[in-house]
């Protein structure tokens, strides 16, 4: 009882400003992963760009951002693979399909106290960059080559993509610590039911226009 009065103490505060349209510049480090990757390691990445905010009442806010992610995944294991100038061969080490995306979240986000919100919403994504890349060894005619490449990938990934965001964040001084996880409806791949899988944190500084 008294730790609900509390917060209800803390919650009767001004927490947003009403009619008040702020931006909130950001740079984030995002973990990245896919579903039913074999062996698979997080694609450790960044997450940089800006939201704008608009506050539809004291504890309730509207936003909508342009965010530069990578994404991806990395594995380990052996692939037959084609690499220009070597042809065919068998390679073996790490392989890490590299995909960025500009990603476009409209959150809701409710102050439970002053500074402290939780947030949910949309986040439609499209791709902009395809690469995957080789960190091993390969044999071919009996010879081993060590690989360490980058190729852009063709064909198989999606486009488009379609993911929830639900997180939470901290405003001190204008600076915003933002934690958020992606979950992703549609499949990363066109082949394989495989799904990004991403948290990224981020710290923004929040200014009113």
């Amino acid at each position: 009882m008294i730790a609900a009065m509390m917060v209800a103490t803390l919650s009767a505060g001004a927490q947003n400003e009403v009619g008040q349209f702020t931006l909130k510049p950001m740079v984030g480090l995002n973990l990245a992963s896919m579903t039913k990757a074999e062996n698979s390691k997080m694609r450790v990445g960044v997450a940089a760009g800006i939201e704008g905010e608009y506050g539809v009442s004291e504890k309730f806010g509207v936003s909508a951002g342009l965010l530069y992610s990578m994404q991806g995944v990395k594995e380990n294991g052996t692939v037959n693979t084609n690499i220009s100038p070597f042809g065919p061969l068998s390679y073996t080490g790490d392989v890490t399909t590299k995909l960025d995306y500009l990603n476009i979240p409209i959150l809701a986000n409710y102050y439970i106290v002053k500074g402290l919100a939780i947030k949910a919403g949309i986040q439609p994504g499209f791709c902009v960059s395809k690469n995957r890349a080789l960190k091993g060894t390969a044999t071919a005619a009996g010879k081993y080559i060590a690989i360490d490449s980058s190729n852009k990938i063709e064909d198989g990934v999606k486009s488009f993509q379609f993911a929830i965001p639900v997180g939470v964040s901290y405003e001190y001084q204008s600076f915003v610590l933002d934690a958020r996880y992606n979950i992703y409806v549609t499949k990363a791949l066109k082949e394989l039911d495989s799904r990004h899988s991403l948290f990224t944190i981020s710290l923004g500084y929040k200014f009113s226009l």
